[in-house]
């Protein structure tokens, strides 16, 4: 490609930065998977459909955060291509205090003994566990994990769980 070309080329992706809109996850049980969400992240319930396509569209203020579509015929497998975790980022430690708090009166499955580092001696880091379908979650803070332990130790704790 000639440079002329590639300097077009170049103006025609400078675009803004990205922001994610919302996540879209399948569900083998709705009724299920909303009241989890719903009492996970204090969502509210922007949209449902209880018809033969059942979704929910959950989130704040009006803006949709987590779109759920019952879909899956069963839970979720790692061992497949798509999705390896979802992860929501909080301010704060004592968010993530609050969502495991949260998280053991919904009876949730830890991947590890509460909050712990993203990697040795990182300041972020949060609680891993997963939904009631088995899809991979993290609430995490940006910092304020200074000093602690990291489960896995020579890769991202997100990346091993």
């Amino acid at each position: 490609m000639g440079d002329e070309a590639h300097a077009d080329l170049e103006g025609t992706m400078s675009n803004p930065p990205l922001k994610t809109g919302h996540v879209a996850l399948n569900v083998t049980d709705l009724s299920r998977s909303t009241e989890f969400y719903e009492k996970l992240f204090d969502f509210d319930v922007i949209a449902r459909s209880d018809a033969e396509r059942k979704f929910a569209l959950l989130g704040k203020d009006g803006r949709v955060s987590v779109a759920l579509w019952q879909q899956a015929g069963g839970g979720f497998d790692t061992g497949l291509s798509g999705l390896h975790h979802l992860s929501f980022e909080v301010p704060t430690i004592d968010d993530v205090r609050r969502a495991e708090e949260t998280l053991k009166t919904l009876g949730v499955e830890f991947a590890y003994d509460g909050i712990v580092a993203h990697a040795e001696g990182a300041g972020s880091g949060g609680v891993f566990f997963t939904d009631p379908d088995g899809v991979r979650l993290e609430i995490y803070t940006p910092r304020g994990v200074d000093g602690d332990s990291a489960p896995v130790k020579d890769a991202p704790t997100c990346g091993f769980f």
